[in-house]
């Protein structure tokens, strides 16, 4: 039985992206002053969150796999998160 690698198993998984609107939200001053930002940038899988220049965190929320771990590691109040609107976001081929 062949394994396959990573990338090729999330290749076969499919996106339906909110164009309207993002199921993710980051209040910049608490994130900064908690550390939250760093810590959603490093638990991150999909590489969601960036830093900008300017030092807000960004998201890129069309990339989300939704697992959670943002949240789990977040300050209260510092990101808002939930599943995307019904029919939208990633839906998974392979296990």
């Amino acid at each position: 039985m062949k394994l396959h690698q990573i990338p090729d198993r999330l290749a076969a998984n499919s996106y339906l992206t909110d164009e309207e609107e993002s199921h993710i939200r980051i209040d910049q001053e608490l994130a900064r002053s908690t550390g939250t930002g760093d810590r959603i940038i490093a638990v991150c899988p999909a590489k969601v969150y960036t830093r900008e220049a300017d030092g807000t965190i960004s998201a890129e929320y069309a990339a989300c796999f939704e697992c959670g771990a943002c949240l789990a590691v977040a300050d209260p109040g510092a990101l808002s998160w939930r599943y995307p609107r019904g029919g939208m976001g990633i839906a998974f081929r392979e296990g």
